[in-house]
């Protein structure tokens, strides 16, 4: 580990200095920048343009570039890049992530390599993790884009399609991450052309880069269609479930996971009068009473939800925003409504589907920015490939961050919350307090009234007046609570007397699932040189305690010594809140690496499917052709293969039903000549007659019309078969995690099972693509009677 941070130290050091090679030479060009007329900036623009359709490389014309942006930032934001601005550049330029603490200007800093990168005229992707920073950055950088000629656009949920695919034309298009993906996906969906509104992926550069690329990395986005399926049996599963008792289940607080235990599955069973509640036939049944389990146990109400004006709304745990339009699948999302009562929604049938990490991994370069990421350096590395550059503040950091105060319980703790919060309110220095769910900043809320402390509070509720709460948060003598949405992409100005008070104050209230978002909480305060202090306070009644550190505080608990206020200061406390939160980051880590394993099984399935599809949508008449042409082949040789076997001897074969198949399939007589004495010389005999089936097809898709009618056919069989394959993994993958295989890796059992379920699904694609193609003949005369 020792000789691990040495390597790592020296190499930071390393490109640090490289990076202050070129910032100098940046600074001897801004006497030539500043020589130049406005009209000139844009012309050097066009020059550099130029120069890389010459074939210079991008690195070349970074140093001139990055000179004339900053050049181009005063005359139009009044704004002047610092040096260690330019270092952050660099960073993204390379495709890193520039770790650079609250308040040191990272918005301006994504201006550079945006711009050097745009003008290689495939697009630049700034992508941040609310549509509120996007309009805001692509409203004020955007300002500097413009000056030097390029062209900006906005991506945000809810435009017409043509907005979108003219933001996407721009030259710098900003953005919210899951847009651009949703986009992605839905561009797989359209059947012509013109319909998509992306371009080839190019470079992006990623703001909030932890929270996008690893916090949401466990969610995939999905696109759905309605199903209103199974209604009553979700009123039902949910009445049942209420009633269950503690000893009906079990709850792993780890894994976050729920099941039946051996009296509750025998109560179901009595309760429906079935025999078994794991055969086939009560597939459905065992689903729903799953899903409707997981939401009365595993789901609470204003911490992971919240009901408002009739519907459930998500809560992301590490932001603490409401997640405007997302809902769970799999009908998990329709059990939290029966749960609260409200009304049940139409089921979310999964259409497409990728994982945040496979859809930027498709960028062939990525930056990004945040203030914490050091602590994910090797997730970065292994899962994107991007190493984390810490760029050297522009001023050195004044702010104290004190240790952590520990109680037994959650009421001590926040007694002594309150207490710290009247005693720096006396002196009016501005207080941040910052709390892990609605429930906990509604509970701190409580006491400070008791109190009479004049407080704002700031979560999803309250979301509406975010600005104006953020806003005045460092004033002297606020009191601001506040949820993990203040901890990104939010500044806290101080005004004089704030700063002759000491600064802003902030308070945890609990350590986090990951110490990055504990480090945005801090980072709140302590903004480029100002004053400012932190201050956790804990308690071993604390969810991560409860969940991650139960067994080892029950072997130290009777050891601890409390003070008369609850509070523990020996060392078994603080290492159970250090163990509680290493455990959590190590079981996240893990969770990632399996889910992303998983789905790169589906991603190489999807790639497939995309591909296929993409040709018919772009009207590719050849690889229409070898598709549905191979296709028939395969549908063909296939249904031989389902019917007959050597394993069986001819006369016991069922012929009757081999030869009824082919005929759906083809609409003709499957014939042979001689008698048989196994499989291959079956496939022999029938040879002749299935080629001469595949021939004429081929002839007749030399015509235009043909090959459209194919072109849809096949879209209709890859639609609709991947849908229900899309259905059919995530079955597998929710139970695959529960199946022992002794020493076998259930991510390779999910391959392996995945690739048979994905051979049969290509293939079904293949039977329906062959059934429509043989009846030809029906579909024109069918046409030619509508016509009449």
């Amino acid at each position: 580990m020792i000789q691990f941070v040495k390597q790592l130290t020296n190499d930071q050091s390393r490109r640090l200095k490289a990076y202050e090679r070129r910032v100098a030479r940046i600074n001897e060009l801004e006497t030539t920048m500043k020589a130049l007329s406005d009209d000139e900036m844009r012309t050097y623009t066009e020059t550099l343009k130029a120069r890389l359709l010459d074939g210079k490389k991008v690195d070349d014309i970074a140093e001139e570039g990055f000179a004339l942006v900053r050049e181009a930032s005063v005359r139009v934001l009044g704004m002047r890049h610092y040096d260690v601005q330019l270092i952050g550049g660099f960073a993204l330029l390379e495709g890193n992530i520039s770790e650079m603490p609250t308040g040191e200007g990272k918005t301006l800093v994504a201006a550079l390599p945006s711009y050097v990168k745009a003008l290689e005229g495939k697009g630049v992707h700034v992508i941040t993790v609310n549509d509120y920073l996007a309009r805001r950055d692509a409203e004020q950088i955007g300002k500097i884009h413009d000056f030097l000629g390029l062209t900006v656009g906005l991506n945000v949920p809810d435009i017409e399609a043509d907005e979108k695919r003219s933001a996407y034309q721009a030259d710098i298009t900003y953005g919210v991450g899951t847009e651009f993906g949703f986009d992605y996906l839905r561009d797989n969906l359209v059947h012509k052309p013109e319909e998509r509104v992306q371009r080839p992926f190019h470079f992006a550069i990623v703001d909030e880069v932890d929270s996008i690329l690893i916090d949401e990395a466990k969610t995939p986005l999905i696109i759905a269609q309605k199903d209103r399926s199974h209604i009553r049996l979700k009123q039902l599963a949910q009445q049942i479930i209420s009633e269950f008792e503690e000893t009906d289940y079990e709850v792993d607080l780890e894994s976050k996971s729920a099941t039946f235990t051996e009296e509750g599955i025998v109560k179901i069973e009595e309760l429906f009068a079935i025999d078994n509640l794991f055969s086939a036939s009560h597939q459905v049944l065992y689903h729903y009473l799953v899903q409707a389990l997981r939401a009365n146990v595993l789901f609470e109400l204003d911490v992971d939800y919240i009901v408002r004006e009739d519907k459930i709304e998500l809560i992301d745990l590490f932001t603490g925003r409401i997640m405007e339009g997302r809902s769970l699948s799999e009908g998990l999302h329709q059990a939290l409504e029966a749960k609260e009562g409200v009304t049940i929604t139409e089921e979310n049938k999964t259409t497409a589907e990728i994982t945040i990490q496979h859809y930027f991994r498709m960028y062939p370069l990525v930056g990004g920015m945040t203030g914490t990421a050091q602590t994910s350096r090797q997730e970065f590395l292994k899962t994107y490939n991007m190493d984390v550059v810490q760029v050297p503040t522009n001023r050195e950091r004044q702010r104290v961050d004190h240790p952590d105060r520990i109680f037994m319980t959650t009421e001590q703790k926040y007694a002594a919350v309150t207490e710290k919060v009247a005693e720096l309110h006396a002196t009016g220095r501005p207080v941040l307090i910052g709390t892990t769910s609605i429930a906990q900043s509604e509970a701190i809320s409580k006491h400070l009234k008791k109190k009479r402390i004049e407080h704002d509070v700031l979560n999803a509720k309250t979301v509406a007046q975010e600005a104006d709460i953020i806003a005045d948060a460092g004033q002297f003598g606020k009191v601001t609570i506040a949820t993990n949405m203040a901890g990104r992409g939010t500044d806290i100005t101080l005004d004089a007397k704030a700063k002759e008070a000491g600064g802003l104050f902030v308070i945890g209230t609990e350590r986090h699932e990951s110490k990055r978002v504990d480090n945005q909480l801090r980072g709140r305060s302590g903004r480029q040189g100002d004053p400012g202090a932190t201050e956790f306070f804990v308690s071993l009644e604390d969810e991560i305690v409860k969940r991650y550190a139960a067994q080892k505080l029950e072997r130290v608990e009777k050891k601890l010594k409390p003070s008369a206020t609850g509070e523990v200061s020996s060392k078994d406390a603080i290492e159970i809140i250090e163990y509680a939160q290493t455990t959590i980051e190590g079981l996240g880590v893990s969770i990632r690496d399996y889910l992303f394993k998983l789905d790169d099984v589906l991603n190489e399935q999807r790639n497939i499917i995309y591909t296929i599809r993409n040709q018919a949508v772009n009207a590719d008449a050849d690889a229409i052709t070898k598709n549905v042409l191979g296709m028939m082949r395969l549908a063909l040789e296939n249904s031989i293969d389902m019917h007959v076997s050597d394993e069986l001897v001819p006369e016991e074969w069922p012929i009757d039903e081999l030869k009824e198949d082919l005929r759906y399939l083809t609409m003709q007589e499957p014939t042979w000549s001689k008698d048989i004495a196994d499989t291959r010389e079956l496939k022999d005999a029938l040879n002749d007659w299935m080629e001469a089936i595949i021939a004429a097809t081929a002839s007749r898709l030399e015509q235009d019309d043909i090959v459209l009618f194919a072109k849809e056919s096949l879209l209709r069989a890859v639609d609709m078969k991947w849908t229900d394959h899309l259905t059919t993994m995530s079955g597998l993958k929710e139970g695959i995690g529960l199946r022992s295989y002794g020493q076998e890796d259930p991510s390779r059992q999910f391959g392996k099972e995945g690739l048979e379920i994905f051979e049969q699904t290509y293939i079904n694609i293949a039977r329906d693509v062959t059934t429509e193609l043989c009846q030809l003949d029906r579909y024109f005369a069918e046409m030619a009677e509508e016509e009449v």
